[in-house]
C-alpha cells in the first residue's frame, strides 16, 4: 500500500506537520503537484486523518498525572457503555481505553495538584457508574511519550 515516497512523506509530517506543500516538495526532491497528489491519497485512504495541536497541560497548571484502573460490574448488561458515557462527561479524564481481561477501562486524568485530585476522584470518579474496583496508579514520571510511527 504505501511505497518510499508515501513513507518519507509521512516521516516529514511527524516531523512537522505545519510544513505546507511545497515546502515537503522541496525536502522530497518531487513537484508540489505530485506531492500534494499523494498526500491527498494518503488522507482519503485514512492513512493521514488530520493535524492536531499537542498541549502541555503542565504548562496550563496541572501537575498530577493519574492512571485509573477500573474494572465493572458485569452483572449490568450495559454497564460499559453507562460508564464510558459518564466518564466522557469528566473534563479531567483525558482518555479513556477499554481492554479485555481483569481491567475493563484505563482512564488517564490530570489535576492541578493533590487536592484538586482529590476532589475529582471522591465527586466525579466514585459516582461513575457501576464500579465494582478501582485502583489507582500515579505517574512519577513519564520516560517516552511519542506519538511517531517507525516509518
Amino acid at each position: 500500500m504505501l511505497d518510499d515516497v508515501d513513507r518519507r512523506l509521512l516521516r516529514l509530517l511527524q516531523t512537522d506537520p505545519t510544513r505546507g506543500v511545497p515546502d515537503l516538495a522541496a525536502a522530497m526532491g518531487l513537484t508540489p503537484a505530485r506531492t500534494g497528489r499523494r498526500l491527498d491519497r494518503l488522507r482519503e485512504v485514512g492513512v493521514v486523518q488530520g493535524t492536531q495541536a499537542i498541549i502541555d497541560w503542565r504548562a496550563l497548571g496541572y501537575a498530577v498525572a493519574v492512571s485509573l484502573r477500573v474494572t465493572l460490574d458485569k452483572t449490568v448488561s450495559r454497564a460499559f457503555d453507562d460508564f464510558i458515557a459518564a466518564a466522557r462527561k469528566v473534563p479531567e479524564v483525558i482518555e479513556i481505553q477499554t481492554f479485555l481481561g481483569r481491567v475493563d477501562v484505563r482512564l488517564s486524568l490530570i489535576a492541578r495538584d493533590l487536592p484538586d485530585y482529590q476532589q475529582i476522584y471522591r465527586n466525579q470518579i466514585l459516582t461513575l457508574p457501576h464500579i465494582a474496583d478501582i485502583e489507582a496508579l500515579m505517574t512519577v514520571a513519564t520516560v517516552k511519550s511519542d506519538e511517531s510511527l517507525p516509518l
